[in-house]
C-alpha cells in the first residue's frame, strides 16, 4: 500500500477503505509518512468530502491511535459534555457542577483554548492554586467520592488528531465537517462516557455559520456515537447561538465569576438556560431521569437549594485550588483597569458579531494565537448590552478589562461589533434544535 495512491483514490472522488484509512493514520503517527502527503490527503477530502463509513473508520483509527480512559471502575452513571467553540463559553464549569450534585458522574478529560479565548482549563487555572493535572487513579478516585473532575488531557490520548489537528490548521483544512466529526468524537469515546452532549454552536462566531452546516455537522456526530466500534455511545447534539458571545463575560477569570454566579442563581437568562437544557438532556439520555420535566425540576432545585454550587467548591478543593475564591472574586486574577465603552447613540442593539468580541478579547490577551502562547487570566470583556436590549446614548455598551496591552484596538472592535437601530428587535432563543 503506498500513501500516492491513497491521495489518488480521494482526490478523484472514490471512497477509502478502513484498511486504507488505517495505514494513512497508523504511519502518519509513526513518522513513516510526510506532512506533505497528508496535507494533499486533508485537501482531498476537504473538496470531496467522506460518507459515513469513511468519517466512522477515521474516528475509529484516530481513537486507537493512542490511550483511553476506562471509567469501569467507576460506579453509577459517567457522562460527558463538549462544546465546538464559542466566545464566552464557560458551560462546563457550570453543567458539571449541576449534573453531579443530580446524581450523575462527570468525568471530563478537557483541553486548552487556541483562539479568541482560553480553553475550560485556562479558565479553571484562573483559580487560585488550582491543578489541571492528576494521575489516572487519582482522577478515578475524585469522580468516586464527588461525582466530578475536570483536568488535563493525557499527551498520548488521540495523537493522531493532535498532528492532524495542527496541519490542518496551517493547511486551510479545519473547516469541513468529516474532519471536525472525526476529531471532536475521537476524544469524546477515548473519555470513556457512555452519554455524551455536545454543544454545536452555530452563528457568526463558530466554524457552523448556518443552522444547515450545524445540522450535518450534528448528525455525523449522532452517527458516529451510534457507530463506535467498541461500543455504542449515546450523543445528543444540542445546536446554540453564537450570532453573539454566550452570557456576559469574555475571558478567563471573568467567565469562572460568571459561572459561580450562575450556580448562585444569578446568571445571565439565555446562558442559564442553555446550562439547565444541557444538564436536563444528561440526566435523561442516560436514563437517570424518566422525563424532562422532573429534570428540569431536579436541575432547578439543586441551583436553588446550593447543592450545585458546593459541587464547584468540592471539586476546587479537591484539585488544590482556594474554594474562597466562591465567595470572594477579588481572589481572580484582576485587570489593572475596567474602561466603559460607551454607546455613540440610542436604539436597540440588533446585532452583536460574535467573532469581532472575541478578536477584541484575545487582542487584549484572553486568548492564545499559538499553542506556545501565554493567556492573562485577567483582561477581558463584560458585554452589558445585547440582541435585543435598548442602549441610551453615552450609558455602556460593554466594559474592557485591561492590563494594558491591545487596548484601543480591542475598543473599536467591540464598536465595531454592535449595530444599533431605532426599531425594537427581538431576542432569539439561544437553543436552535436538538438532535438525537
Amino acid at each position: 500500500m503506498r500513501m500516492v495512491d491513497i491521495i489518488i483514490k480521494k482526490k478523484e472522488n472514490n471512497r477509502l477503505t478502513k484498511e486504507e484509512i488505517n495505514y494513512f493514520i497508523t504511519n502518519y503517527v509513526n513518522g513513516n509518512i510526510p506532512d506533505y502527503q497528508v496535507s494533499a490527503l486533508l485537501m482531498a477530502i476537504w473538496f470531496n468530502g467522506m460518507d459515513e463509513d469513511e468519517i466512522s473508520d477515521l474516528t475509529d483509527a484516530m481513537l486507537n491511535s493512542g490511550d483511553k480512559v476506562d471509567l469501569s471502575s467507576i460506579d453509577g452513571i459517567c457522562v460527558d459534555k463538549h462544546s465546538t467553540g464559542g466566545v464566552g463559553d464557560k458551560t462546563s464549569l457550570v453543567v458539571g457542577p449541576i449534573v453531579s450534585s443530580c446524581g450523575l458522574k462527570l468525568a471530563k478529560v478537557s483541553g486548552r483554548g487556541l483562539g479568541h479565548t482560553g480553553g475550560t482549563l485556562d479558565k479553571l487555572e484562573s483559580i487560585p492554586g488550582f491543578s489541571i493535572e492528576k494521575e489516572p487513579e487519582d482522577f478515578f478516585k475524585q469522580v468516586r467520592e464527588i461525582g466530578i473532575a475536570i483536568v488535563g488531557q493525557s499527551k498520548n490520548v488521540c495523537p493522531a488528531d493532535k498532528k492532524l489537528y495542527a496541519l490542518r490548521d496551517v493547511t486551510a483544512t479545519v473547516d469541513t465537517i468529516p474532519l471536525i466529526a472525526s476529531s471532536i468524537m475521537c476524544k469524546k469515546l477515548a473519555s470513556g462516557a457512555r452519554t455524551i452532549v455536545i454543544d454545536v454552536k452555530v452563528g457568526k462566531g463558530s466554524f457552523m455559520k448556518t443552522i444547515d452546516d450545524a445540522t450535518r455537522l450534528a448528525n455525523e456526530l449522532v452517527k458516529i456515537g451510534k457507530n463506535a466500534k467498541d461500543f455504542k455511545r449515546n450523543v445528543i447534539a444540542v445546536l446554540t447561538d453564537m450570532d453573539e458571545p454566550l452570557g456576559r463575560m469574555i475571558g478567563n477569570g471573568l467567565e469562572v465569576k460568571e459561572a459561580i454566579e450562575t450556580l448562585k442563581g444569578r446568571g445571565e437568562k439565555s446562558f442559564t438556560r442553555l446550562c439547565e437544557k444541557i444538564s436536563v438532556e444528561l440526566l435523561v439520555e442516560s436514563g437517570y431521569i424518566n422525563n424532562e420535566e422532573e429534570a428540569l425540576k431536579l436541575v432547578k432545585e439543586k441551583l436553588s437549594n446550593g447543592e450545585a454550587l458546593s459541587k464547584l467548591k468540592d471539586m476546587i478543593i479537591y484539585q488544590g485550588g482556594d474554594a474562597n475564591v466562591i465567595d470572594n472574586y477579588d481572589l481572580l486574577p484582576q485587570a489593572k483597569e475596567i474602561i466603559a465603552v460607551k454607546s455613540k447613540m440610542s436604539g436597540y442593539v440588533q446585532s452583536l458579531e460574535a467573532l469581532k468580541m472575541g478578536l477584541a478579547a484575545m487582542k487584549l490577551g484572553a486568548g492564545r494565537e499559538n499553542k506556545e502562547d501565554s493567556v492573562d487570566l485577567a483582561v477581558g470583556i463584560e458585554v452589558n448590552k445585547k440582541v435585543g436590549d435598548y442602549v441610551k446614548e453615552g450609558e455602556p455598551l460593554a466594559f474592557v478589562y485591561s492590563n494594558g496591552k491591545g487596548t484601543n484596538e480591542a475598543i473599536n472592535d467591540i464598536y465595531d461589533s454592535y449595530l444599533i437601530v431605532k426599531e425594537e428587535v427581538k431576542k432569539e432563543d439561544v437553543i436552535k434544535k436538538i438532535i438525537k
